[in-house]
Formats: structure tokens, C-alpha cells, sequence
């Protein structure tokens, strides 16, 4: 096991890589502990917290709302929680989401912790303290900055994972190696076989390496003045792109990470090779790289992300890969390269 410490402004948060799912009563403080999940995680692994209280919500993006959170709320309210309450989220990203959303407003903010059972959660969605719901389809429109006490990244969990939901995390993976670790890049492309096995040793070190290089910037740029953004690498397009086509974040992601790659070479930041050799690499994968969807109607939903400043967007572009920078792209600059 091994522990990597985010150094957040109010409070620290510990990610446990290689930590089991049934060690989790060692992490839980004293009071009472309410459990937020979801029901098919509550199906395979309930009987972990079965002496716990658990609210369990429909597995999908469409549990993640505001609708959700109240009807939360007040099943807390009705149970007795107070401020010495404790949320434990056991789920994939969305659960962790919602569950960091409502530890961080019930009463003004009570302590939560994690158990990431997807890969897309334990390399990204459960790390560095974004919390947040949908609003009408839109990403996490509301939200907050929190760090969870710990994340649990019981990779052995990853087992139970239909192949789609590990081609949702494998995305993300790529974009930590895109941001910023090369080597890594070249470890995926030569282990793809034994990655799609989901082989112990080299899903602990994709794990580890992207919590690494997330948690690097988290600590530098808790709350996204600046540096944070690099971790929007694909989301740009690629919210604008779920919202539009209805398809999985990871499949969005991967097809937001060829369109920042396409920006990036026409702005003569990449070369064409290395774009193309990003786009070998998710079709190894099984990812998408593109979309059928109107792109006059994705560039529609693009203009709500929060990502956007008075004419411009902060967008992530790629110089090589392994190294990012962050412009601010003129809206009718995205819009012709687009073709909306």
C-alpha cells in the first residue's frame, strides 16, 4: 500500500494506493458514519458496511443533482446527523462527487472520506477535492473545494468492472501522461494487453503515477486560480461533447483529448506524428476519437463551461506529449476550428 498526501489549504487528504476496501472501519473517526453509494457497488460490496446506515442512489450521471443531495439531506436530518458526522462515499466518480457535495454543505460542512471503486475515480474524480452536481446535463455547475480525509484505491475492486467502465478511467490515465509524465505514456503503449487484464502491477503504477501528478498540482493550486486548469486537458471539448452526445465522461474525454490535440498542431505545438500517435493509442484502448454529434449543438453546450471569460476560453493545448500549456482561446477561434 502505499499513501500520497494532498497538501490542501484547510486540510490534508491521504490516498491510499493498494489499500483494501475492508480496512475501511480503520480510517472512520468515532461519531456516527453515514454511508452515500450507489446500488449496484451496494449489491457486490454492501456487506463491508452492512452495520452502517447507507443511502444508496441509481448507478448514472442522472443521479448527480440537486434533487439528490436535498433527498439526502434529509435522510440525514431524519437519522440525527450532526456536525461531528462523518460521510464515507463508496462508489465510482459520480457517487464520489455527490457524496463530497453533500459532506461539504450538510451543516455548513461535516468530514468525509472515500472508497474509489472505478478507475476513473481512483485516478481522478475522487482526488484533489472537486466536488460538485449537474445542473439541467451540465457538469458540476454547483460545487465545492474539499479535500476528503482519505480515498481508499483498492485496485482489486477494478475486477468487478465492466470493460466499458475501464476504458472510462483509461482515458484519464492518458491524460495524466499527456500532462505531464512521457515515460508513462510509453508504459501504456507497451503494456496495453496486460492493461486491459487489469495485471496487479502495472494497473498499481498507472494508479499511483496519475495520483502523483494530480496530487502535484492540487497542492500547488487547491482551488484553480492557475496551474489547475493543466488537469482540464480534453474536457473543454469533451464535456461539451457528453453533454451534447450522451456518451460516457471517458469516452468524451478521449474524443476532447484528439480535438486538443488537433488545436495544438495547427498552433504548431505538436506535431502531427505525435497527435497521431495519441490517436493510435485510445483506438488500442477501445476509446473513441471522434463524434457524430452536431458540432454546431456541442459548441452550443461549450459556451456554458465554466471555463469561460469574456470572450475567451482557458483552454489546454499540448506541446508534445508529456508537457501542457494553458491559452486563452479566442470563442471565435474555437468556433472555426470547430466548424460551428
Amino acid at each position: 500500500m502505499e499513501k500520497i498526501t494532498i497538501s490542501g489549504l484547510h486540510s490534508n487528504s491521504d490516498i491510499l494506493v493498494g489499500e483494501r476496501v475492508g480496512r475501511l472501519p480503520d480510517y472512520l473517526p468515532s461519531g456516527k458514519v453515514f454511508v452515500i453509494t450507489d446500488r449496484h457497488i451496494s449489491q457486490l460490496y454492501g456487506h463491508f458496511w452492512k452495520d452502517m446506515p447507507a443511502y444508496t442512489v441509481d448507478p448514472g450521471e442522472r443521479s448527480k443533482t440537486p434533487e439528490t443531495a436535498i433527498a439526502i439531506y434529509r435522510w440525514l436530518i431524519r437519522l440525527g446527523a450532526d456536525r461531528q458526522s462523518f460521510i464515507a462515499g463508496i462508489g465510482g466518480g459520480m457517487v464520489c462527487d455527490l457524496a463530497g457535495y453533500v459532506a461539504s454543505t450538510f451543516l455548513r460542512g461535516i468530514g468525509f472520506g472515500f472508497v474509489a471503486t472505478s478507475l476513473l475515480a481512483q485516478v481522478d474524480a475522487s482526488v484533489g477535492g472537486k466536488n460538485g452536481v449537474n445542473i439541467d446535463g451540465y457538469k458540476n455547475l454547483v460545487g465545492t473545494f474539499n479535500q476528503p480525509a482519505f480515498v481508499i484505491c483498492d485496485t482489486a475492486l477494478l475486477n468487478s468492472l465492466p470493460a466499458a467502465e475501464l476504458r472510462n478511467g483509461l482515458a484519464e490515465v492518458v491524460k495524466h501522461a499527456l500532462i505531464a509524465d512521457q515515460e508513462k505514456f510509453d508504459r501504456i503503449e507497451e503494456n496495453v494487453e496486460a492493461i486491459m487484464n487489469l495485471d496487479p502491477s502495472i494497473i498499481n503504477y498507472l494508479v499511483s503515477r496519475s495520483v502523483h501528478i494530480k496530487a502535484a498540482v492540487v497542492t500547488q493550486d487547491e482551488r484553480e486560480a492557475g496551474l489547475r486548469r493543466i488537469l482540464n486537458l480534453g474536457h473543454t471539448w469533451g464535456h461539451a461533447v457528453e453533454k451534447t452526445d450522451g456518451i460516457p465522461h471517458g469516452n468524451a474525454v478521449s474524443i476532447g483529448l484528439v480535438f486538443a490535440a488537433g488545436l495544438s498542431v495547427k498552433k504548431g505545438l505538436m506535431l502531427p506524428q505525435e497527435k497521431q500517435r495519441l490517436e493510435a493509442l485510445l483506438v488500442r484502448l477501445g476509446l473513441p476519437v471522434s463524434t457524430s454529434a452536431d458540432p454546431h449543438l456541442i459548441f452550443d453546450a461549450l459556451l456554458k463551461d465554466k471555463k469561460k471569460e469574456a470572450g475567451h476560453m482557458h483552454f489546454v493545448l499540448m506541446k508534445g506529449i508529456g508537457e501542457v500549456v494553458v491559452e486563452a482561446i479566442p470563442i471565435g477561434e474555437l468556433r472555426e476550428f470547430a466548424g460551428a
